[in-house]
């Protein structure tokens, strides 16, 4: 059996406060689950940005074939605009690629409340896209399918949305808290009535 290769490369230097921090907050307002998933979209970046480097220092008919395909790629994930050139990918960052990803569209759109329930919603195969069913929340989404994102046709979630818990009502928390004062009240008569 083949052995899949990592798809991302680790930060040469891992404790760095400031890179770290700034991967929390993209954790925390993506809702990814690991920071490999940073360094994975990292890394998509880089090669992107390689590439249109390669392409600008090169020449020829084989470099313009190459640059076009390049930026027809990235025009289809909605990453540059139509008239973008290779300098436009180099100011791409990776908030550009995370907007995109499957799990971030679902919770722009409101079919989820919050990035992880929507990342939830994609692993248990409530969503579709153009009526095939997509299971990976890093999916880059292109903009010709970004309209045709849903609810799976068997999903519960289809016939209503997903219940919220429902809130206490007001006053419970004092009827709570009053319980155990009357529990206890009970606990010390029997005592007085024994002596």
């Amino acid at each position: 059996m083949k052995r899949q290769r990592k798809k991302y490369l680790r930060p040469a230097h891992p404790w760095e406060k400031e890179r770290m921090d700034a991967e929390d907050k993209l954790l925390n307002k993506y809702g990814l689950r690991r920071k490999e998933e940073v360094w994975r979209t990292e890394t998509l970046l880089r090669n992107f940005r390689r590439q249109a480097r390669q392409l600008l220092a090169a020449s020829g008919p084989q470099a313009e074939l190459e640059s076009k395909q390049l930026l027809s790629r990235l025009r289809r994930l909605g990453l540059v605009g139509e008239d973008a050139i290779l300098d436009d990918v180099l100011g791409l960052n990776v908030e550009n690629l995370l907007e995109r990803r499957l799990q971030t569209l679902i919770h722009r759109k409101e079919l989820a409340k919050t990035p992880p329930q929507a990342r939830q919603l994609v692993l248990h195969g409530h969503i579709v896209i153009a009526g095939r069913q997509v299971m990976v929340p890093s999916y880059l989404v292109p903009l010709e399918e970004e309209g045709t994102i849903g609810y799976a046709e068997g999903s519960s979630l289809k016939v209503q949305p997903q219940p919220e818990a429902p809130a206490a009502k007001p006053g419970t928390e004092e009827k709570a808290k009053a319980q155990p004062e009357k529990t206890e009240k009970a606990a010390e008569k029997p005592k007085e009535e024994a002596t």
